[in-house]
């Protein structure tokens, strides 16, 4: 095992950006720990992977991988066969199995209103990206947020293509099943059923799983200590 500290990585979703986990990263700092939060291209699962891989590599040091909603697919892959990732922390995210898209998995359980607040529109380089409607944004995304800081996040959110929430995880074996996870998700998550978040939290058979009673899907916003108490966990974790 090694003893040097961990570099946290944090990975956000659809209809985030890197400033998400802002509060997250003031705690982290707090303990010691240094994190970095990449900006998630959002375009298609392998590649935003690959990219997360190359930061990781950059990094020179272990690290903590940590994804927040589709940042899940997208830590999910970019960890298989990685020696320098030593645990993983599911923040409201999915956890596939190989084969699995995150569209699969969201409609695996009943309780998701997402499609009904997304705005699609095509892009050049082919196909469709969502967003959601600025108006819905509020109740589907951050509902336990101020109404200040969720227009804030509405007006900075990052699309998301249809070819990435429809893109399977394509590794033979799933990060999940060789390093240590743990999962932290709200109890009223629109986005993502908490319901689909345990089924996918037991299947890897997580090391902790922390359900936050009435907290939306924008729970490194919300609820950042529930958040870091995982990572806290995670970063201390022998990759055993």
């Amino acid at each position: 095992m090694s003893t040097e500290k961990p570099v946290v990585v944090l990975v956000h979703g659809a209809f985030a950006e890197s400033a998400s986990w802002n509060r997250v990263i003031r705690r982290l700092d707090g303990h010691g720990l240094r994190a970095v939060a990449v900006a998630n291209p959002l375009r298609s699962l392998a590649g935003d992977a690959a990219y997360v891989r190359d930061v990781v590599a950059g990094i020179g040091r272990p690290v903590v991988l940590v994804g927040h909603s589709y940042g899940g697919m997208v830590t999910t892959a970019a960890a298989a066969g990685d020696p320098a990732v030593r645990s993983l922390v599911y923040v409201g995210a999915f956890a596939p199995d190989s084969g699995e898209s995150a569209l699969q998995l969201s409609g695996k359980f009943e309780g998701s209103t997402l499609a009904g607040a997304l705005v699609g529109y095509p892009v050049a380089s082919g196909g469709n990206e969502f967003r959601i409607d600025e108006e819905k944004y509020h109740g589907q995304f951050c509902a336990d947020l101020d109404a200040e800081e969720a227009a804030l996040m509405a007006a900075t959110q990052r699309p998301v293509t249809e070819r990435a929430l429809a893109d399977a995880l394509e590794v033979s074996e799933p990060a999940w099943r060789t390093r240590p996870s743990w999962f932290v998700f709200g109890g009223l998550d629109r986005n993502i059923p908490a319901e689909a978040i345990r089924f996918m939290a037991e299947r890897a058979s997580a090391r902790g799983t922390h359900e936050v009673a009435g907290a939306s899907h924008a729970i490194a916003a919300s609820q950042p200590d529930a958040v870091v108490a995982a990572i806290l966990d995670a970063a201390g974790a022998d990759g055993g």
